[in-house]
């Protein structure tokens, strides 16, 4: 479960826009302290949870999210996916293509790119 709020904290934070450095002044806190919630190598106590929650400006409970999400083929979770700063980038610029037409075109380069295994 730590990895999950982890994981959730470092997604929340991307999608915000912040640095580890800013979170982690928000909050008193050393970046590397940040470093460690998102790993899920140090446990975030309840206040700090809520702290980060009032900063980030999302329902406390939204760290919990995706503990039992399902996988893509490859093993991968969809907040996995999210975690990581370039799928991020490629989704929220996928979300502003509004013509399906081009969205499809869209998926179809991406799909073209991955190597057959």
């Amino acid at each position: 479960m730590d990895k999950i709020v982890g994981r959730n904290i470092k997604v929340y934070r991307l999608v915000k826009g912040l640095s580890q450095t800013e979170l982690a002044e928000s909050l008193g806190v050393t970046f590397q302290q940040v470093q460690k919630y998102e790993k899920g190598t140090n446990r975030v106590g309840s206040g700090r949870l809520y702290q980060i929650s009032t900063v980030l400006d999302v329902p406390l409970m939204s760290f919990f999210d995706g503990g039992g999400a399902a996988t893509s083929p490859r093993g991968v979770s969809p907040f996995d996916l999210l975690a990581d700063p370039l799928s991020l980038k490629l989704i929220q610029a996928f979300a502003e293509i509004s013509n399906p037409r081009t969205r499809r075109k869209v998926v179809a380069l991406v799909e073209a790119m991955i190597p057959l295994v």
